[in-house]
């Protein structure tokens, strides 16, 4: 079992940075594919990135070339560094924890923080 805590949300403007923050607990840590998924109003949770335990990464077409996700296993954490931040970016993110390969698939994460919020304004 893994406790996952999001941090590092807030309010940007267009074209501004944020970088992400996710603290997991447990001792297998480094074991775990991290994703990095979005959901805004009335619309459903989408996948924006995830590493596997080989530091393999996969990034939704949407945020290539703008978000860079990055784990330290020493530190149980994973982080999302979000540059060219654009208004379509604004939800709540998500972090998530999974064993299985399938990284962009919601319902292959057992696991999720609460949320933090990013608003990114005009």
């Amino acid at each position: 079992q893994v406790q996952l805590v999001e941090s590092g949300g807030g309010l940007v403007q267009s074209g501004g940075s944020l970088r992400l923050s996710c603290a997991a607990s447990g001792q297998t840590f480094s074991r775990y594919v991290m994703g990095w998924f979005r959901q805004a109003p009335g619309k459903e949770r989408e996948f924006v990135a995830a590493t596997t335990s080989g530091t393999d990464t996969y990034y939704a077409d949407s945020v290539k070339g703008r978000f860079t996700i990055s784990r330290d296993n020493a530190k149980n954490m994973v982080y999302l560094q979000m540059n060219s931040l654009k208004i379509e970016d604004t939800a709540v993110y998500y972090c998530a924890a999974s064993f299985h390969t399938l990284v962009v698939l919601t319902t292959n994460y057992p696991y999720w923080g609460q949320g933090t919020q990013v608003t990114v304004s005009s």
